[in-house]
């Protein structure tokens, strides 16, 4: 549910700026700044991140197949900079949000003396914290 907190506050802080635009005759200005509420509330949600799996499936498929595990949080600008930086080839890592995955945080808390730093990304079972994107893109498989 915290996940969405951000979110929500967002669009409901954008809603009442919004009304009291259109209370005052500037519907023009309620529509824009209604929709950059918007537009944050949808960069701060989980949907811009490829679908989070758990902790343990995250490990169980990175030992078979090589991926490396991304551990994110909705709300962090770091984990969003990474998912933008890597672009469609995120989609090649698993990941894992710490905010529904009580064992995805232990393994984050574990590598980054207890705490939840995110993006934590688990290569070959290294884990590294925040680490450049071009970086983890490169660990990727099919990676140029």
């Amino acid at each position: 549910m915290r996940a969405w907190t951000l979110p929500v506050l967002l669009v409901l802080c954008g809603s009442a700026i919004a009304i009291g635009l259109i209370s005052r005759g500037s519907p023009g200005a309620a529509a824009a700044i209604l929709l950059v509420f918007v537009l944050l509330a949808g960069v701060n949600s989980a949907l811009v991140f490829p679908r989070s799996i758990g902790a343990l499936e995250a490990q169980r498929r990175s030992a078979a197949d090589g991926r490396p595990v991304v551990y994110w949080r909705p709300g962090c600008k770091y984990c969003l900079r990474l998912r933008t930086r890597l672009g469609r080839s995120a989609r090649r890592a698993h990941w894992v949000d710490i905010w529904r995955d009580p064992a995805g945080a232990a393994v984050v808390r574990a590598a980054n003396d207890g705490n939840e730093t995110v993006p934590t990304v688990v290569v070959a079972g290294r884990p590294h914290t925040n680490p450049d994107p071009e970086w983890v893109r490169e660990q990727l498989p099919g990676a140029v």
